[in-house]
């Protein structure tokens, strides 16, 4: 079960390989003694519901800002908005924008790497998130150095919607991708940072795809499976 968390609360997250997700934050020996804490003491940095997994080895706080605040580890959809040296800048809703190196996709070299331009869509990981530090991204898997779906996406369209949103999505409980599967071919790329890529073979389709996002969308509605077969069912699809 989750439980409601506020900004400074210290949390028992205690583990062999523990890891920390978005909202939590490992204070250092110096501080950590200075507040009379063990060196292993854990704050939150949000408010928001505090989570963990099964075996209690990942820890996060589930909030639901306004704002994406980038955390390592998170897929995002980014628009490319300028070239920085040999990489580039890349707008993922962030306060800061993220950087892309050049290098950084599956067998890129000094010699072969992706020509992106300004605009261009990107589905990419999160290596680097720092509140010092301007995020850093990567355009493959950090196990196996594969693309993974990882880089340019071509075509298709972006929807925005909430963070909460996103998080729901990318549950594989959730009903609402696998209903719109079943009912016509589709590819979509889901974003932590509120933004979905989704690609189907029709504009009318894509057109429904969108409408159910923001009606199931809890900040416009959250309309359940029920609802959403209805509203489904009432598309010219």
């Amino acid at each position: 079960m989750s439980s409601i968390v506020l900004p400074g609360e210290y949390i028992p997250a205690q583990h062999v390989n523990l890891k920390l997700g978005p909202g939590l934050l490992q204070l250092s020996t110096h501080q950590a003694s200075a507040k009379g804490r063990s060196s292993q003491s854990i704050i939150s940095t949000r408010a928001g519901a505090l989570n963990y997994s099964a075996n209690k080895s990942k820890w996060w706080v589930e909030g639901n800002s306004r704002r994406y605040v980038p955390a390592a580890q998170e897929s995002v959809i980014g628009i490319v908005t300028g070239r920085s040296g040999e990489g580039w800048r890349v707008d993922i809703g962030s306060a800061h924008p993220a950087s892309l190196d050049g290098l950084a996709f599956e067998g890129a070299t000094k010699r072969n790497k992706p020509n992106l331009k300004v605009g261009s869509l990107l589905y990419a990981r999160v290596s680097l998130a720092h509140k010092d530090m301007e995020p850093e991204l990567e355009c493959f898997d950090a196990q196996t150095h594969k693309a993974e779906g990882f880089g340019e996406l071509k075509g298709g369209f972006v929807a925005q919607c909430s963070l909460q949103m996103s998080r729901l999505l990318l549950d594989p409980k959730h009903f609402l991708l696998p209903l719109l599967g079943s009912r016509f071919p589709l590819e979509a790329a889901v974003g932590m940072n509120g933004r979905i890529w989704v690609s189907a073979k029709e504009i009318k389709q894509t057109i429904a795809v969108v409408r159910c996002i923001e009606a199931v969308d809890p900040d416009c509605g959250g309309m359940d499976e029920a609802g959403a077969k209805q509203f489904l069912g009432k598309l010219e699809i």
